[in-house]
């Protein structure tokens, strides 16, 4: 009877430590591992690969302040885009940090940090098939080819602005900007400055029908949904850093200066 009455106890001691340690905050957790890990994906200046393979860019920067302020390591893990909001849910990591878009749908699956950053559509055209094309509706055509990445606002944005148009999906940007170099598509639609970029950069090629974003996108971090003591550390550290000038200046670098070039070229 006392080894069934030990029994009933261990197991009741491992049920409440087990919920407890569920419903421990995610904040309280990286502080004990040390480690935050982040989920994120390649977007050119969002984050990217230098010439010894090393991850740099705007939200790399961010990430790793992130970290720094919470006393902790930080630890990328790169994802695919189309399965970033699973792969969080599944605890593969901490946190999203990847230019992020907040949408109605996506809040339906995780919970958003305030903003801390705003983004927009932007569009880059090939020369010669979009030939005196100036206006987006000149590209809600039957016979128009739009390149876009799978998974994000820019395909939303691509189906909203140009439902007539044929759209091609594919898993990574650089594979979009290569269709469109190579003439298969008439342009490739992702967020700014990206087209823009690309443009400068193969201006024999490509070029912008119209100078300004079509949409406005505020960026969040992306959490699990209930964990509201660490999105509440993040909204704080989101305006503390904010009124700092940390993220203007990150962005300033990042966004209008072309002087990390050197660093993956």
């Amino acid at each position: 009877m006392k080894i069934l009455k030990k029994i009933v106890f261990l197991l009741l001691f491992l049920t409440v430590f087990t919920n407890l340690y569920a419903n421990e905050s995610t904040l309280d957790k990286v502080l004990k591992k040390g480690v935050l890990k982040v989920g994120m994906s390649t977007f050119v200046p969002w984050a990217m690969y230098d010439k010894n393979g090393n991850l740099i860019g705007f939200e790399i920067d961010v990430a790793k302040r992130l970290a720094k302020d919470m006393g902790v390591k930080v630890e990328f893990v790169p994802t695919k885009w189309s399965g970033i909001i699973p792969a969080l849910l599944t605890g593969k990591f901490d946190i999203i940090i990847g230019g992020m878009s907040i949408t109605p749908q996506r809040a339906l699956k995780v919970n958003f940090s305030i903003p801390y950053d705003y983004s927009g559509m932007s569009i880059v055209a090939n020369k010669f098939k979009a030939k005196g094309w100036n206006k987006l509706s000149d590209f809600n055509k039957k016979d128009v080819i739009i390149a876009v990445r799978i998974g994000t606002t820019a395909e939303v944005a691509t189906k909203r602005f140009f439902p007539n148009a044929k759209i091609k999906l594919f898993d990574d940007e650089s594979q979009a900007i290569q269709e469109l170099l190579l003439g298969r598509a008439h342009a490739v639609v992702a967020s700014a400055p990206m087209p823009a970029f690309q443009a400068i950069e193969h201006p024999d090629k490509l070029y912008l029908p119209i100078n300004d974003t079509f949409t406005k996108e505020p960026i969040g971090f992306a959490v699990k949904k209930g964990d509201y003591d660490f999105l509440n550390f993040l909204n704080s550290w989101i305006r503390y850093v904010d009124a700092e000038g940390f993220l203007k200046e990150r962005k300033q670098y990042w966004f209008y200066t072309r002087d990390w070039e050197k660093l993956i070229k």
